[in-house]
């Protein structure tokens, strides 16, 4: 059984000797580390895949070990590598989506989907086609007679009956409350064009055509309460020229943003992804 332990601490001269020699006295393999310093906050970030030397180890005593060598307001983490629980949100396009439900089918995702919860019923089909629990809470229906508050209260209701690891949301076309956003902190991730802010509103490629962009991004990032801009995790973008339409444009765009939010998913299904205040840090 293959184990990650994640640090985040001050940094300091001798860690990694110090973590090592901890891992060691306890039975345990390193088998790929990873670090990096930032030298701006002086903080020391480091990932580490350990196999047991044992069937079985002392958890609790291999943390209270690290924290004495790092000091107790060190962030230590010691997990299984084992698949994480993800839960999708979405509203009506069908492309990341779609591609999140065949990667899963076909074993590429490191994760089990729990359940998909869209506000609108659009994409029910699809999603019962992959035997996933489906859930549709009415934005248009919350919205006229009780609110969003009510409205996001009910889809949390539903997130927390699954207890998910990871809030993939795939292209869900609802601003979230700061409320909801803290309640999911560093769980949630957002998937978006990078036109951002330069073509907002409907239809940011029509825009974009108008306008003769050259280039056609994307952007998957954590969600914060300031829209559109929490810690990148990956970004790619695709070269356009004046013979693309701007449904030409569209399909391109939308194609960038399947492989970039599933590159971004798989990141941190598999712990190699750092919040570092507004960036992130990539193992």
């Amino acid at each position: 059984m293959k184990h990650i332990l994640l640090i985040t601490t001050r940094d300091q001269g001798g860690i990694i000797y110090a973590v090592s020699k901890i891992l060691y006295e306890f039975g345990l393999n390193i088998e790929k580390n990873d670090e990096f310093v930032d030298k701006e906050r002086g903080l020391f970030f480091m990932r580490t895949e350990i196999g047991e030397a044992n069937k079985k180890f002392d958890r609790e005593g291999v943390l209270a070990g690290l924290h004495d060598v790092l000091g107790k307001e060190a962030s230590i983490t010691l997990k299984q590598a084992q698949k994480k629980s993800l839960l999708i949100l979405a509203t009506k396009e069908n492309h990341c989506l779609g591609d999140l439900l065949l990667r899963y089918e076909s074993g590429e995702l490191n994760a089990h989907i729990q359940a998909v919860i869209a506000n609108h019923d659009t994409l029910a089909n699809l999603v019962e086609r992959f035997h996933i629990p489906f859930h549709c809470v009415s934005s248009l229906e919350f919205d006229q007679n009780l609110g969003r508050a009510a409205h996001e209260e009910q889809i949390a209701h539903i997130i927390d009956s699954y207890a998910p690891d990871v809030i993939a949301l795939a292209k869900y076309m609802r601003i979230l409350s700061p409320a909801f956003v803290a309640r999911y902190f560093g769980k949630m991730i957002n998937i978006h064009h990078s036109f951002l802010p330069a073509f907002i509103g409907a239809n940011p490629y029509k825009q974009a055509y108008q306008r003769g962009v050259k280039i056609i991004g994307a952007t998957a990032h954590f969600v914060t309460q300031d829209l559109d801009e929490g810690p990148i995790i990956t970004q790619d973008i695709t070269k356009i020229d004046h013979t693309y339409s701007w449904q030409d444009m569209q399909k391109a765009g939308r194609d960038i943003e399947k492989s970039v939010f599933a590159h971004a998913l798989d990141l941190v299904l598999h712990d190699r992804v750092f919040i570092n205040q507004n960036k992130t840090i990539i193992f």
